[in-house]
């Protein structure tokens, strides 16, 4: 068991009776302890809910977060964790640009004696993670395998549209594929993967990514899309080729606009995330480590299948 006194207040007591001898009050950085955090990008509600469930939870504690994003550029990740390494913040988090690269960026913290948190993307290029708290997108990737197969009744071509540089991503489709192989050898699924491109996780990447599988599989039934970007990229495109509703698209996320479109028939299905919850445990996780307690390593969320029965009944949408 850890003693009741937190390894940074430990660190704080000389300072504070300083402080006190002199008659002056603590210095600012030692009132509120920040954390710097770094996501993949803010143009998707997803990372923005995630940032403001952090900054919610942390002010309820007297912390502040300092919110930034590399926007899909590991360079500029690594840059603002260079400032967050400067300015010692007392954790930083970081939801990888580049799951591979950010192992270095991550060593760099550990060097610094700043603990690293991950959130929704993991890292998989070495460093020293306290605690990575995610969607289970293992879980949500065979949860997306199955409602295509309930969309086109377990049989057909299907194509992904794939981001693999995170490795978030990579557990969505490792997922999807593995569920379709169990669920051909169990239950006579025929479904098969003809295709897998590179989306970027974006709108407009995904819509042109989309144009060229319809072109080189005019018999395509499905498409799985890796987030709701890319499904509205993959609806924007078959929109353009009149061929909407004949080719079954299920994304992942929940996000606004993607309930909104599996409301309107457009993407049959989304195993939803809850980035609320995972922002919130980030931070619960970071002021029980600075407390001195034990953390998980790993924290996974499950998500849950939305269909358009859900949308129907779901109040966000009646607005």
């Amino acid at each position: 068991m850890h003693s009741p006194v937190s390894r940074r207040a430990l660190v704080a007591l000389p300072l504070l009776a300083a402080c006190l001898m002199l008659g002056t009050s603590l210095p600012a950085a030692d009132q509120k302890s920040r954390i710097g955090v770094s996501l993949l990008t803010l143009t998707n509600p997803f990372f923005r809910d995630l940032g403001e469930a952090m900054r919610t939870e942390a002010a309820k504690h007297g912390m502040e977060v300092v919110l930034v994003s590399g926007e899909f550029d590991a360079a500029k990740q690594r840059h603002q964790v260079a400032d967050f390494i400067v300015q010692k913040f007392a954790a930083i988090v970081l939801s990888p640009c580049d799951s591979k690269a950010v192992g270095t960026t991550i060593a760099e913290a550990n060097r610094a004696g700043i603990p690293v948190f991950t959130v929704d993307i993991a890292s998989l290029g070495g460093g020293k993670v306290v605690s990575h708290i995610a969607t289970d997108n293992l879980g949500g990737g065979r949860l997306a395998a199955q409602a295509v197969i309930e969309a086109l009744g377990g049989k057909g071509k299907v194509a992904i549209l794939d981001h693999p540089e995170v490795e978030s991503v990579i557990l969505r489709t490792r997922g999807f594929e593995e569920e379709l192989e169990n669920q051909r050898k169990t239950k006579g699924v025929t479904l098969q993967v003809v295709a897998k491109l590179p989306g970027g996780a974006t709108k407009d990447r995904s819509f042109k990514a989309a144009e060229d599988l319809l072109q080189a599989h005019p018999d395509l039934n499905g498409i799985f899309a890796i987030n709701d970007p890319s499904a509205l990229g993959a609806v924007a495109a078959l929109e353009k080729a009149n061929r909407l509703g004949q080719v079954k698209v299920v994304g992942f996320d929940g996000m606004p606009e993607g309930k909104a479109a599996i409301k309107a028939g457009q993407i049959y299905a989304d195993p939803v995330q809850f980035p609320d919850r995972i922002g919130t445990t980030a931070v619960q996780q970071i002021r029980k480590y600075l407390e001195g307690d034990d953390v998980p390593t790993e924290i996974l969320i499950p998500t849950a299948l939305y269909r358009k029965a859900d949308a129907e009944r779901d109040p966000a949408l009646k607005r």
